[in-house]
């Protein structure tokens, strides 16, 4: 029997060699990897291994593994030890940049120092909820008992209403301008409401909630010192961030071409800020935030996952990107979350195009409050419009995930987001010659209708002027200055947003200037408040002519609802339309003049090289009511400015 084993082993190892020298190898490799020997088993046939467990103790003659593998074998076995102790390196070393940073210059390192504080409050609030989220959901449960919840809803909706009507007594009683603007919400939601699909099934919660959500973001962007600080660092910021694509521009085209050609200035900004976008939604930075903010709206104002994700993405993606998100989930989504998507994408911009409008000198700060303040106004005026009366899919948020993207790594997703936004730019400038030379047209032929009955200044700017005069004022703009910011409603409405954020950057620059504020009978500029509220009246793409932009997306990705995303496509446009409408009221609620006045007395007496804003306020000043404390060579200054009786 013994004087047999030796035959069948050397029968089995030449099975295996028959079998392949390379597998024996790989085979042999892994075994001692793992810790296994050549031993005694049964052959192949018999469902055996030809490797086995090896025994405690060693056998004699036998090579230990090789150091390489070994080294392997340890770094697997305590990867997390390994990860723990960079991860551990690492926080030591920024702590140490930190505290040096600061020690150096606080004021420098601020930024840095807030931003850190931001990452660890999220961060302990994980780590709580992780830990700890069970046990507060069992302590909150006996919380949420039905009529304890209505008692406090109705408490909470009762403490609201009564906060709002002492903050218009004690604040409008300073600036009564603000009550046009209050005034300007009850109009807009009345009409929204008297158009309403289903009216005795709108959702009181989600408008209210939607509302209130605005309201509150308003107060802390545009009221709050902190808010109002953070916003205008966070502009200042991206401007200096946007101005690194003269880099990259004047290298391409030319400095001269950057500095003086408006296609070669303006449009390879989108391409830089589509890039960045790309780039931090591939880190995964985008779906963060997009979360947080859909989480917020949708625990407060009960509305589905899929429409609240999509509304979230779409302060910062355009009208076509951001359904993206809920792409597999549009196809069973009922017409009120579709109207939502719409209304959505009508009420908002795009980051990439965010970029654009700040190089034109539009305030940054109002921008960004306005695309973020749009986003719950727009979900609770979509539920007012359209009220949801289907049985919903998507009642939580399970099986709604959000990918990230189809990059692979870092440098695809910066080069993909700037090959896509080429064909964004392509559309830019295409729709900026079409439209550009189709309102010249329009104007032509309107003046030469109007010079027949003796009405050569007709114009598309002049009828819009006089139609959305009374819009303009509801939204709490000055009666002067209601006919400019109604020719740029128009202009957004008709046209599209570009050209009115281009029109009103010249009334802006005018303005800063110091440009007589009437020649003849045209406006040269508006008012500060002026500008603030027709920033946030014309932040969407709610025209006419994204109405194909939006039917084309939305079919391509759900086909078989493109009838019903052709019925409710012009609702969603006038829902969209009164979105940025309301939120320039809230604006106009909201806004208060800041600055500290300027010294005319001081500022005239001191040597001005050239006009400005504050000069010809103070021009005009001393030309209405000459002061004695002005001196003689401060009028003749303004006299050198500016024409008045008072220079002759």
């Amino acid at each position: 029997m013994e004087a047999k084993t030796p035959k069948q082993r050397e029968s089995i190892l030449l099975t295996s060699v028959a079998n392949g020298l390379e597998n024996m190898g790989a085979e042999c490799l892994e075994s001692l990897e793992e810790g296994r020997t050549p031993g005694n088993i049964s052959s192949p046939a018999e469902g055996g291994d030809s490797w086995t467990e090896a025994s405690p103790e060693p056998l004699s003659g036998r090579r230990s593994p090789r150091p390489a593998l070994r080294a392997r074998r340890f770094c697997r076995e305590h990867t997390q030890l390994f990860r723990w102790i960079c991860t551990g390196l690492l926080c030591t070393a920024f702590a140490a940049f930190l505290l040096t940073a600061s020690l150096l210059d606080f004021q420098r390192a601020l930024v840095l120092f807030v931003l850190t504080c931001v990452f660890l409050t999220f961060l302990a609030h994980s780590l709580l909820k992780r830990l700890l989220g069970p046990t507060l959901l069992r302590c909150v449960k006996p919380l949420g008992h039905y009529r304890l919840r209505l008692w406090f809803e109705r408490g909470l909706a009762l403490a609201a209403f009564l906060g709002l009507v002492l903050w218009l007594v004690l604040d409008t009683s300073q600036r009564p301008e603000q009550l046009v603007s209050f005034a300007g919400i009850c109009v807009f939601i009345s009409l929204l409401f008297a158009c309403s699909k289903h009216h005795c099934a709108v959702s009181w919660r989600a408008v209210s909630w939607g509302l209130g959500l605005q309201f509150a973001l308003g107060l802390f962007l545009i009221r709050t010192e902190p808010g109002f600080i953070a916003f205008q660092w966070m502009g200042n910021q991206i401007q200096i961030f946007l101005s690194y694509t003269d880099a990259g521009s004047s290298f391409v085209f030319g400095e001269a071409m950057v500095k003086g050609v408006f296609a070669f200035q303006v449009l390879p900004i989108i391409i830089f800020f589509s890039c960045v976008m790309s780039t931090l939604y591939y880190v995964g930075l985008m779906q963060w935030v997009i979360q947080k903010i859909s989480w917020l709206m949708q625990a407060t104002m009960g509305t589905m996952a899929t429409e609240t994700l999509s509304v979230a993405g779409n302060i910062f993606m355009s009208q076509t990107e951001a359904p993206l998100l809920i792409r597999p989930y549009l196809a069973d989504m009922t017409l009120s979350e579709i109207h939502a998507v719409m209304t959505g994408g009508y009420a908002t911009i795009a980051g990439s195009l965010l970029g654009a409008y700040i190089s034109f000198g539009i305030d940054a700060a109002s921008l960004m409050a306005a695309s973020v303040m749009a986003a719950p106004c727009a979900l609770a005026l979509s539920k007012l419009v359209y009220p949801e009366v289907e049985e919903s899919k998507f009642k939580g948020t399970e099986g709604v995930k959000l990918t990230g993207g189809d990059a692979q790594n870092l440098l695809e997703a910066a080069s993909s987001g700037a090959t896509v936004s080429v064909k964004l730019v392509g559309n830019i400038g295409a729709n900026l010659i079409a439209f550009l030379a189709l309102l010249a047209f329009v104007n032509a032929a309107l003046s030469w209708l109007g010079a027949m009955v003796g009405a050569q200044e007709l114009s598309f700017q002049l009828i819009c002027s006089y139609a959305l005069q009374p819009v303009a004022f509801l939204m709490g703009v000055a009666w002067e200055d209601c006919p400019v910011v109604a020719e740029l409603l128009g202009m957004k409405l008709f046209l599209n947003e570009f050209v009115a954020y281009q029109e009103l950057s010249r009334y802006k620059q005018r303005r800063l200037a110091g440009a007589e504020e009437w020649v003849g009978a045209k406006k040269q500029w508006i008012s500060v408040r002026a500008e603030i509220l027709t920033t946030f009246a014309l932040c969407g793409f709610a025209n006419f002519s994204s109405i194909g932009i939006m039917l084309g997306g939305l079919t391509s990705m759900a086909p078989q609802r493109k009838s019903d995303f052709s019925q409710i496509v012009l609702r969603a446009l006038c829902t969209g339309t009164c979105v940025s409408l309301v939120n320039a009221c809230v604006a106009g609620i909201l806004y208060v003049p800041r600055g500290a006045a300027v010294n005319c007395t001081t500022f005239l007496n001191t040597t001005m090289d050239g006009s400005s804003f504050e000069v010809y306020q103070c021009c005009r000043g001393a030309f209405q009511s000459p002061s004695p404390e002005v001196h003689r060579e401060a009028l003749d200054v303004c006299c050198r400015f500016y024409n008045h009786t008072i220079c002759a």
